[in-house]
């Protein structure tokens, strides 16, 4: 493992060092750092673009000029951004910033979510739930980007901007939404004629059960997760997650993903007492999340069970949604001083920006400024990303479930849910992990187009920015950066391979 990471390491920094020295040639003979020079009739332009020379130190030759950078950069000097005068790292710093809250969000949405569908969509081949789920990510994925960013930003900001001027939805509406709901539900579960209708009145009463709690006790304008909704929700959680686990059989895993659920709602009120009494900050958040995995995981020993690990396992997943779910329900209660506020104005949901201008207010606010600011940019991103997981995993499950060790499994008698989790959903993971990591840096680079249509300051933009202004240290430190994340990438997809597939030894 050890030599083989050496190894990997030493022929990417050689990969480095050529491809940063023929960006760096590229980038040189394509900026042009006298544009705004050229057409200027200033009585001292000679004596301007000698400056400029003298700034940009052009006499010297573009090879020498790539050392000296080269050298700064090693001692860790990224140089300055000449037209704005500040230094390289600073402007960095925010532009990666706003890229990681962005490209999180959307990653780990758009996964979670397409591969969920695809391989729903695999069990259920040839169904009309497949068939639609095929269409929908055909017509996703093949959407322009500036297209979807700007339906978006009308009717995902404006229109929903007013739809909050009064927030009521007609029951006509209501009852279509939970028809339309009741018949994708019935679709993706399947089953015979009599299971397809429970699926579907179970799906349409849910549906329209909670679109009218939302229109009765006025939440749109209060929202919150008050106790009765969190351990609604806790509880179909835990039902959820132990499913998919352990199956339901395994009543132990089940008593401690429930037992979790009971202590977060004995935490509801403590907690926001403890918020009021301390500062807040997001060190804070992850030192409460890993106390959440600890008890999530003391719960799941205690409770024991054929497989302890397996109970700590539910048990701390449970835990970790449950939590975020109290964290959402301190987020959501400041809404009604963040919709108030001046700065807002009654249009809560932003088309511009990381942040708003002159908002101030504590953590919570802020949090929840960040988060509007991220909800239409993630949602482009994860429409197009959804796509194409969906077809990754669908073709994944597809090809697994048709080898010999699945009949295997099954002609042993193994529960189609073990044979399913256990055996085929592991093995299905495999080829995304060449295309998760990939897709990862491609998208630290920078979402170009959603961050130019919604302003972001990412790195997207710092690139176009600096590209356009012949700004070289900047374009250099982004390009640093995508390929050194790039060949990480690679190490890491090796990594995942090996741990997905015993058969793959990195060391070999």
């Amino acid at each position: 493992m050890i030599s083989f990471l050496w190894r990997r390491l030493l022929a990417g920094l050689a990969t480095l060092l050529v491809s940063t020295f023929v960006m760096y040639i590229l980038a040189s003979a394509s900026m042009d750092p006298f544009g705004d020079l050229g057409q200027s009739t200033a009585a001292n332009k000679e004596a301007l673009i000698a400056q400029r020379i003298q700034l940009l130190d052009l006499d010297t030759p573009v090879v020498i000029r790539y050392f000296k950078w080269l050298g700064n950069f090693v001692q860790g000097d990224l140089g300055t951004a000449w037209v704005s005068d500040q230094p390289v790292s600073s402007v960095l710093h925010g532009a990666i910033l706003s890229t990681i809250q962005l490209v999180t969000a959307a990653t780990v949405i758009a996964i979670i979510f397409g591969v969920a569908v695809g391989i729903v969509s695999a069990l259920r081949q040839y169904s009309s739930f497949d068939y639609l789920m095929i269409f929908v990510s055909f017509l996703l994925y093949s959407l322009p980007a500036f297209w979807v960013a700007v339906l978006l930003k009308q009717w995902g900001a404006i229109g929903f901007n007013d739809f909050l001027a009064d927030p009521v939805i007609s029951w006509v509406a209501i009852t279509v939404v939970s028809i339309l709901a009741g018949l994708l539900w019935s679709l993706a579960i399947g089953g015979e004629r009599r299971q397809r209708a429970l699926t579907f009145v179970v799906a349409f009463a849910a549906t329209f059960s909670t679109f009218a709690f939302l229109q009765l006790t006025d939440w749109w304008t209060h929202p919150s997760i008050n106790p009765p909704l969190l351990a609604l929700l806790g509880t179909a959680t835990a039902f959820a997650v132990t499913t998919l686990s352990t199956g339901l059989k395994n009543r132990r895993a089940l008593a401690a993903s429930l037992t979790t659920v009971v202590i977060g709602l004995v935490l509801y009120l403590p907690l926001q007492v403890f918020f009021k009494s301390v500062a807040e900050s997001w060190l804070m958040m992850f030192v409460l999340a890993l106390i959440t995995v600890a008890v999530g995981v003391g719960v799941g020993y205690a409770w024991g069970g054929p497989d302890r690990g397996v109970s700590a396992r539910t048990a701390a997943i449970t835990a970790v949604l449950v939590a975020a779910m109290l964290f959402i329900n301190q987020v959501m209660r400041v809404w009604p001083a963040y919709y108030n506020a001046p700065a807002i104005n009654g249009r809560p949901v932003p088309t511009i920006g990381d942040r708003t201008p002159n908002l101030g207010g504590n953590f919570w606010v802020t949090t929840l400024d960040q988060f509007m600011h991220l909800l239409l940019p993630t949602l482009a991103l994860v429409l197009i990303g959804f796509a194409a997981y969906t077809r990754y995993s669908r073709s994944s499950m597809l090809e697994v479930m048709s080898q010999d060790y699945i009949r295997t499994a099954r002609s042993k008698g193994l529960p189609e849910r073990t044979v399913i989790m256990r055996h085929g959903f592991r093995n299905s993971l495999i080829p995304l992990a060449t295309v998760v990591p990939i897709d990862i840096i491609t998208l630290l680079g920078g979402a170009i187009i959603t961050e130019r249509v919604f302003a972001r300051p990412g790195m997207g933009t710092l690139f176009l920015f600096s590209l356009t202004h012949a700004e070289i240290e900047p374009v250099m430190a982004y390009l640093v950066i995508v390929a050194a994340l790039a060949i990480i990438a690679n190490i890491v997809a090796d990594l995942v391979y090996a741990g997905l597939d015993p058969r793959i030894r990195v060391n070999a």
